[in-house]
């Protein structure tokens, strides 16, 4: 019973995931979208791996971090001073990059993390949220990255002509951090999340497990960083301060903490909103910040905690019948 349910779902998101990316690929090739709407196509995808990455700190490790936005940025460069130092095909360079920059960014988040996650709740949210805006005052003061003029000259690999791979790369992505969560290290990353005190007594080593959680965070950050410096082709450190980080929290809080799904509809939503919004001048913000609340109440509201509640004792029904 239990495999025939995880198959079903499983057929359900792949199918989910062609769709989609069959229905975007069409109004690209179809020339439906105007150059706004085309220049959106690719933030999407970056928010997306931002959202999903922080979800797994936030959401599931329930550690509240704010600096995202600063091992972005390590990917971000690092992914661009290595493609601008290669001479090989595109493809190959940003997959070089890629990797770089989401290294990179791993080994800060190990190095960052292993003092910092000690802390708890406020302390940790300030703590990281220094360490965002230190890195980007290193990279405003560094030669090599330009400095406050910004780095330049970055290929533009990752715009909407190359879609099918940066979705891929999404949804690798989204499948890496499903499958984690949904794993023994997981439920551990879990149970430290519900109650750390508890784990520790039944043997779960929580600062292992908040470690590896903060490392593969920040990779996939990297990853995204690497993915917006050849999207925009110029990096500024003024991109990655502390608004950037909140932004990024912002889609996953309202996704709703601990939901994948969620933090990719908030993702998009939030990211293509400004540009629609755009032709409504001067109410623009307005409309905004009632779109902001309405998904809020939306995701807070009894309707979807009822829905949350069948789904629960669904799987509650299911367990009861393998026992028997």
């Amino acid at each position: 019973m239990k495999n025939k349910k995880i198959s079903k779902s499983t057929i359900l998101n792949i199918i989910i995931a062609i769709v989609v990316y069959a229905a975007v690929m069409a109004l690209i090739k179809g020339g439906f979208l105007g150059r706004q709407a085309m220049s959106i196509i690719i933030p999407c995808c970056i928010n997306v791996m931002l959202a999903v990455s922080l979800c797994l700190l936030v959401g599931f490790l329930g550690e509240l971090t704010l600096g995202h936005a600063g091992f972005m940025s390590i990917g971000a460069y690092a992914g661009a001073l290595t493609t601008n130092a290669l001479d090989l095909p595109p493809v190959v360079e940003l997959i070089i990059g890629l990797l770089v920059g989401g290294i990179m960014a791993a080994l800060f988040s190990f190095i960052i993390g292993l003092p910092v996650l000690r802390l708890k709740g406020d302390y940790l949210a300030i703590v990281t949220l220094g360490f965002g805006e230190i890195i980007k005052s290193v990279i405003n003061s560094l030669g090599v990255t330009g400095g406050a003029k910004g780095l330049t000259g970055i290929g533009a690999y990752s715009n909407y002509k190359n879609f099918t791979f940066v979705y891929i790369v999404v949804l690798i992505t989204i499948l890496v951090i499903s499958n984690l969560v949904k794993s023994r290290h997981g439920r551990a990353i879990c149970a430290v999340r519900d109650n750390y005190i508890a784990a520790e007594a039944v043997g779960i080593k929580v600062s292992k497990f908040k470690t590896m959680a903060f490392v593969i965070s920040g990779f996939f950050a990297g990853m995204a960083g690497v993915f917006y410096a050849h999207n925009v082709g110029i990096l500024k450190p003024i991109n990655f301060d502390y608004n950037k980080s909140i932004e990024i929290l912002v889609m996953v809080v309202l996704g709703g903490m601990g939901n994948i799904k969620g933090a990719i509809i908030a993702a998009v939503i939030l990211t293509a909103l400004p540009e629609v919004l755009r032709g409504a001048a001067d109410f623009r913000m307005l409309l905004y910040a009632v779109v902001l609340i309405a998904m809020m109440l939306f995701n807070n509201s009894k309707f979807k905690l009822a829905l949350i509640e069948k789904r629960n004792l669904k799987k509650a029904m299911s367990i009861q019948k393998e026992g028997e």
